[in-house]
Parts: structure tokens; C-alpha cells; sequence
């Protein structure tokens, strides 16, 4: 059963949450069907992240991770290989692709295959812009020094 949010009325009380919605609005719609193959997604410092994907029998070529506009997609195709001689299979190699969303300032800082995972580590660094700042409290003494400090005249300027 799926039920259907109308974010309609917040639109109208907000400014700038236009890509909070979406978002929302995308996850109810494109929730994947499949989770195969499986994955971690683990917290290893404050601004540093792990997603772990369990990818058995794929190879480094048959695996594609690509980072555009915060969105990480891995795609695992592998290699066709004859099925002759097999009496049971139960390594599942069939074709996936998983796409994960990542807030803003977050970047992929690598991407490695160890025994089978593959692990692509990712950090968030914030811009010193947008970082916290110190802002100075002034009084009322201080605000009337600076607006009794002489002007340039005109004369004088020029």
C-alpha cells in the first residue's frame, strides 16, 4: 500500500527547501524494489562516511561507481560466463545499480574491492563560508563613537 503526500501547503510557508522536498517526494516514488546486493551504509568520524556494498564475483572491471550533482550511483555488470557445468548456482551475478542521494558538500574521497566489498568512503567538508562564525555584540556607546568620527569632506577629498 502507497500512500501519497501533498507537500503543496509547505511550499507556500517556505523559501528554499525546494531540493528537501523533492527529495521526500523521490524517495516515496523510486524506492528500488530490489536491495540486491546488499549494503552498510556506516558513520566513521564526524564528517566522514562509509558505504560498503557487498558485491561477490564482480570483478574491478565489472563495477562502475560515478559521482555527479549529489547523486552516487554504483553499477555492477558483470561479464557473461557460460553456465556449463554447474549443478547449482546460488552467486547471484545478475546486472545491479544502487543510487544514493548525498547532502550537499559531500564528496567521494576514494573507492576501494577488498575480499568481495566494495567500499567507497566519503567525507563532508563545508565551506569556510558556511561554517559557524563568531559575531562581535556592539553596544549602543560604540555604535555612537563610529557615527560621531569625522567624515571626509568634500573639499578636503578632492
Amino acid at each position: 500500500m502507497a500512500t501519497s503526500y501533498d507537500y503543496a501547503p509547505l511550499f507556500r510557508s517556505s523559501v528554499g527547501f525546494d531540493r528537501v522536498f523533492n527529495l521526500l517526494e523521490n524517495a516515496q516514488r523510486a524506492r528500488s524494489v530490489s536491495d540486491w546486493p546488499p549494503y552498510d551504509i556506516i558513520k566513521t568520524g564526524d564528517d566522514t562516511y562509509r558505504i560498503s556494498v557487498a558485491v561477490a564475483g564482480f570483478s574491478q572491471d565489472d563495477l562502475n561507481v560515478t559521482f555527479q550533482s549529489n547523486l552516487l550511483t554504483v553499477i555492477g555488470n558483470k561479464s557473461e560466463t557460460q553456465s556449463d557445468g554447474y549443478l547449482h548456482r546460488g552467486i547471484a551475478g545478475r546486472p545491479f545499480e544502487h543510487r544514493f542521494e548525498l547532502a550537499d558538500h559531500v564528496r567521494v574521497s576514494g573507492a576501494d574491492l577488498t575480499n568481495g566489498l566494495l567500499s567507497i568512503d566519503l567525507v563532508r567538508e563545508i565551506p569556510e563560508a558556511m561554517k559557524p562564525r563568531k559575531i562581535d555584540i556592539q553596544t549602543n556607546a560604540t555604535l555612537a563613537n563610529k557615527a560621531n568620527k569625522p567624515q571626509i569632506e568634500a573639499q578636503k577629498a578632492a
